[in-house]
């Protein structure tokens, strides 16, 4: 009777284990989210999603925004591009081998715009060169108006800062943004738009002469 019992209870808890098995998969999330990991370089697509810099050191960069990724980050990018907050701002902290940051339009990385930060919107797409990702303070919710652009590939950011784009067009003239923390004579960007804005490129102005030349200079030289 006894060996009877045991059978049955071995039996009744071996029928339930499949049960609770699948009640466990039913609980669990099914789907995972679905990122577009492929970024588009040609310029002339979805230009309501390319942000453009114009730099003080005469380039324009493209930067392909991905609203997949980063949605409401995104979306602050081009807020304040198109309210002309990134104008005249600098890159503040250029790290040789690492990234150029900016957004701070106090020049000192502890500015932002008025608007509220932003919660974190972390995702696996990794941190190559060129990336484009928002720069925060300690806490993960406390991006605003600042990003960088990576020089070289730091995947140890990867889950930790706002991934949002990568530069698909004059990413020469991101290295060639000045170096320093600040750096000594800082490179600006005159004008950040929208491409499907339309807004023609904004360049440097020339340097003014050490001196104006006269005619009476010009007389009295002795070159021959």
């Amino acid at each position: 009777m006894l060996k009877r019992l045991i059978a049955f209870f071995i039996a009744a808890i071996m029928a339930a284990v499949p049960m609770v098995s699948f009640a466990q998969s039913e609980d669990a999330p099914q789907e995972k989210p679905n990122y577009r990991v492929a970024v588009d370089f040609d310029i002339t697509k979805d230009r309501d999603n390319i942000l453009l810099l114009d730099l003080s050191n005469g380039s324009r960069v493209a930067i392909r925004l991905m609203p997949d990724w980063a949605p409401n980050h995104v979306e602050r990018i081009k807020t304040l591009a198109r309210q002309g907050f990134y104008d005249g701002v600098i890159f503040h902290r250029v790290i040789d081998g690492f990234m150029a940051q900016t957004g701070d339009p106090t020049g000192t990385g502890q500015g932002g715009s008025e608007l509220p930060d932003l919660k974190a919107e972390f995702n696996p797409m990794p941190h190559v060169r060129g990336t484009v990702s928002m720069a925060r303070a300690s806490g993960e919710d406390s991006a605003n108006s600042q990003f960088f652009i990576v020089f070289y590939p730091r995947l140890s950011l990867d889950r930790k800062y706002t991934n949002f784009g990568r530069v698909i067009a004059g990413m020469d003239g991101v290295d060639a943004i000045a170096r320093g923390e600040p750096p000594e004579n800082p490179t600006r960007i005159l004008q950040a738009s929208i491409a499907s804005d339309n807004v023609p490129q904004k360049m440097p102005a020339p340097r003014a002469p050490a001196s104006d030349i006269t005619a009476d200079m010009l007389s009295n030289s002795t070159s021959k």
